[in-house]
């Protein structure tokens, strides 16, 4: 019995990094309107690095994609790392 494998769909998947920037600056925002100044300034960082993180995996899965695009094998691309590091540490095949 092979153990299931949990995913995202690909809808919730794509929208994941558009969720995190969307809390991030609902977060700012609500920093701006708290009277606290200490609770202000944490939830201000959080929603900084929650738009920050969401804005990272965005770029990131476009250049990966852009990446693969260029290779006919989808998995040319795990093979084309594994012998980039190899030449890089200097393993010779």
């Amino acid at each position: 019995m092979e153990p299931s494998s949990k995913r995202f769909s690909r809808p919730v998947y794509e929208g994941l990094p558009w969720f995190y920037m969307a809390c991030g600056i609902a977060a700012c925002v609500g920093s701006y309107l708290l009277p606290s100044g200490a609770l202000s300034l944490i939830v201000g960082f959080a929603g900084i690095a929650a738009v920050l993180g969401g804005f990272v995996i965005l770029l990131r899965r476009r250049d990966y994609r852009e990446l693969r695009s260029q290779y006919g094998q989808p998995d040319a691309l795990s093979l084309a790392v594994f012998f980039c590091d190899a030449t890089y540490i200097g393993i010779t095949a």
